[in-house]
């Protein structure tokens, strides 16, 4: 399924308007970055892509199942850090790395089997996947005027 989001920056500030069909947000930089911080900055949209998908996809899971579920909720926190500082990285990794590190909070009364699988679908979530697995980018059109 194709969708098409659109930003828009004007006034020479940061403040970007974020458009999808009939929905409208904002994003901002923070203030030490020179924005206004008048709404999250890329990274936590980006993050929190994550976690409403994470969360929707652990309960669409468990209403297919008919699996009680009482609550879900998840943290995502996004850092930058050295290579070398890496204990779950290969050998042949060098410079900087993006890491995100997540929390899952499943409430409910489940059984052992439910609760690997509801650990295993944790991270099956398409943003997830879309992420883990890299994206690719083409850039069709770009308009200086």
């Amino acid at each position: 399924m194709e969708r098409t989001i659109t930003a828009d920056l004007s006034g020479g500030k940061t403040t970007v308007e974020i458009r999808s069909g009939d929905h409208m947000w904002i994003a901002d930089e923070p203030i030490d970055s020179g924005g206004e911080n008048l709404g999250p900055d890329p990274y936590e949209l980006l993050l929190g892509a994550l976690a409403a998908c994470t969360c929707a996809t652990i309960e669409l899971y468990c209403r297919h199942k008919q699996i009680q579920l009482d609550s879900v909720s998840a943290r995502f926190t996004y850092d930058r850090i050295h290579a070398d500082d890496c204990a779950d990285c290969d050998g042949d990794t060098t410079g900087y790395l993006d890491r995100v590190r997540s929390q899952i909070f499943v409430e409910g009364a489940f059984d052992e089997d439910q609760r690997t699988r509801l650990e295993q679908i944790a991270v099956r979530c398409p943003v997830h996947k879309t992420l883990a697995n890299g994206l690719t980018f083409t850039t069709e059109q770009v308009i200086v005027g």
